[in-house]
């Protein structure tokens, strides 16, 4: 690759950018760049209202980078002859969304220089053959007019990655594994080591060759193993893309075992509801039922059950896989980066992209790189009132989590390991919450070790605790490191907008006026969740002029928060109350910001205009949710 084009710095300074976009060519010192952008987010790269349009580099590529720092129009990165994009640390964070990387490859972006990458983009670049790297030296040999050769940055990719790049990517690197025309890129006869919960699960997996048993007897950091996947799940911003890459491939050859797979109708179910803006309806409505009806139907010919309204219970995929189908033990991915919130379960589940995930419907195995493991030993007392979402945001804002200080390499991954007696005053619907929440620290999931919590949900909900597929921690586990957190030390907290990882500890944020709540998603919209905010407003009122969204996660959810009287206590404060659905958290529903407000969300996500609209986001507990409702204003409830 030679340079043809120009290179664009995706720097801090909105001056710097709207400069290059105006056709400026900077001569930054690669060595001594300017501040370049923290965290790149998908969101940014490719928003979801073009995501709705489709999923191929002629759609996408014009809307790469959309309203990025509000400065990038439609098709200005094409147009602008942009061929290389250079950008800081933790470049692709967010959601799995693949098309993120198409929208790149439909710019005419030929190659992706960043400080680190986010793990779920990284492979993604990696299975659909988006170079990339983090040697800043190689924009000096662009400039020098250096002929990059582009296969030899492949050949410093770990072995797997290196395969699957000389293969053609990774879907036809699965033909090849299905003919048995290679084997594993690992050794299958290692030494036995002791292991923490995720290693002792991807071990027990690991494949061994064409019609050989799984497993190994040990697995360890870096080291980048086939492994067989129990759960495998999609949804309709991703289906059609999977069955078409399935279809391109493999034709119509059968799913493996697709009673271990599923599809879910749940993020533009509530795009059609009266209180969303009129805007919002008139751009992603249409796209967005097409996108569906494609999954549904690719879904129908090929035996997966689909998940939504008028079929299978509806509801967000995650709380339907920790409700329904996660086990102890499992290996379980979705095309979501949310797909960790099912590491409550005792279970390995990590998101990823499209490509990966029609390999796995067709072999039934994943790419896993080892992580490294963070074990957070938890104590104390959290007194009723601090919730595992304080915890979280207090966690991932942490400096060695933000600032990636774990990583050693740029395919190096990370997860966190949760253990201690302080888990035990919450129950699973609460500690999901973190474990979904770790993908917004730059880490690939989260695990909770055994546990009362665990044992009691798996009885109460399936009629038997598992107990035999429970996976604990062998004594002498390798962890990076060990943070033991004493909750009587962790304020409330909350994330001020832009980024999940803007933590700051309510006492400290000032007073902040809210106008728009909102009580749902993944993360805010289980039976625990809708409890802790109705706590709050009983026997209250909702301030003049505040706006309050409230979206059980699923159909189970809605059902025992009915029973309890918390939907209709919700409807006669003056909340709309929606059907189960993951609505405004993805700019998709009731909710959406309008022009001027502030938002209180008890979501995951808060990049800008994340939420469908610009405006400031503000991520908070549903009891700091509620107490915002009361007084029009960021408020601990404790004061109420």
């Amino acid at each position: 690759m030679q340079l043809t084009g120009r290179i664009l710095w995706l720097t801090e300074d909105t001056a710097q950018l709207e400069q290059q976009l105006a056709g400026a060519n900077p001569q930054f010192d690669p060595q001594d760049p300017p501040d370049l952008h923290f965290g790149v987010n998908t969101d940014a790269m490719i928003n979801g209202a073009a995501c709705t349009l489709g999923y191929t580099g002629e759609i996408l590529g014009p809307y790469f980078l959309q309203n990025f720092k509000d400065s990038v129009e439609v098709d200005a990165v094409k147009q602008g002859g942009f061929q290389v994009v250079v950008g800081g640390d933790a470049y692709g964070s967010g959601s799995s969304r693949e098309v993120a990387v198409v929208a790149h490859q439909g710019a005419g972006v030929e190659l992706v220089i960043a400080r680190s990458f986010q793990r779920i983009f990284q492979e993604n670049m990696v299975y659909a053959g988006l170079p990339f790297t983090t040697d800043f030296g190689v924009v000096t040999r662009l400039r020098n007019g250096e002929d990059i050769d582009i296969a030899a940055l492949g050949q410093a990719l770990p072995p797997f990655f290196r395969a699957v790049s000389e293969a053609g990517g990774l879907m036809r690197y699965g033909t090849h594994v299905l003919a048995g025309d290679v084997g594993p890129t690992y050794e299958v006869e290692p030494a036995p080591r002791p292991m923490n919960c995720i290693e002792k699960i991807v071990a027990a997996k690991a494949w061994r060759g064409k019609d050989q048993p799984f497993g190994i007897a040990a697995v360890a950091p870096g080291d980048q193993i086939l492994c067989e996947a129990d759960f495998r799940g999609m949804h309709e911003y991703t289906g059609g893309m999977v069955m078409n890459l399935y279809a391109q491939e493999w034709a119509d050859a059968p799913i493996h075992q697709p009673e271990l797979a599923a599809a879910f109708e749940d993020h533009f179910v509530l795009i059609d509801r009266d209180t969303v803006p009129l805007s919002v309806k008139s751009k992603r409505l249409a796209p967005a039922q097409s996108l569906a009806a494609e999954m549904i139907e690719a879904c129908e010919r090929n035996g997966i059950r689909v998940h939504g309204p008028g079929r299978l219970k509806q509801g967000v995929c995650h709380r339907i896989v920790v409700e329904d189908y996660a086990r102890p033990g499992d290996i379980i991915v979705l095309t979501d980066s949310h797909t960790p919130t099912a590491g409550v379960m005792n279970a390995f589940a990590f998101g990823v992209g499209s490509t990966a995930m029609a390999f796995a419907l067709r072999t039934g195995m994943i790419p896993v790189t080892v992580p490294k493991t963070v074990r957070i030993w938890v104590e104390g007392d959290a007194k009723g009132v601090l919730s595992p979402k304080d915890l979280v945001l207090h966690l991932i804002g942490d400096p060695y989590f933000r600032e990636e200080h774990w990583r050693e390499s740029p395919t190096d991954t990370c997860v966190i390991q949760l253990g201690g007696p302080g888990l035990d005053q919450w129950n699973v619907d609460e500690l999901s919450v973190i474990t979904n929440m770790t993908v917004e620290g730059g880490l690939m999931t989260g695990i909770v070790e055994p546990c009362a919590p665990i044992r009691e949900f798996l009885q109460a909900t399936r009629g038997q605790d598992y107990a035999e597929r429970l996976v604990a921690p062998d004594e002498g586990a390798t962890y990076v490191k060990t943070i033991h957190v004493n909750l009587d030390e962790v304020p409330l907290t909350v994330a001020t907008p832009g980024d999940s990882r803007n933590r700051k500890p309510l006492t400290e944020v000032g007073d902040v006026a809210i106008h728009n709540i909102v009580i749902a998603s993944c993360t805010g919209g289980s039976l625990s969740d809708l409890r802790a905010a109705a706590q709050v407003l009983r026997g209250r009122k909702l301030a003049e002029k505040v706006r309050v969204t409230v979206t059980p996660s699923s159909a189970a959810v809605a059902d025992d928060a009915r029973k309890e009287g918390l939907l209709s206590l919700f409807s006669e404060l003056g909340a709309v109350v929606t059907d189960p659905g993951c609505g405004s958290c993805i700019g998709n529903g009731p909710g959406i910001p309008y022009e001027g407000e502030t938002t209180a969300s008890t979501t995951n996500r808060n990049f800008d205009r994340r939420m469908g609209a610009p405006g400031p986001v503000y991520l908070v507990s549903p009891a700091i949710a509620a107490a915002c409702a009361v007084t029009g204003k960021l408020t601990d409830p404790r004061s109420l």
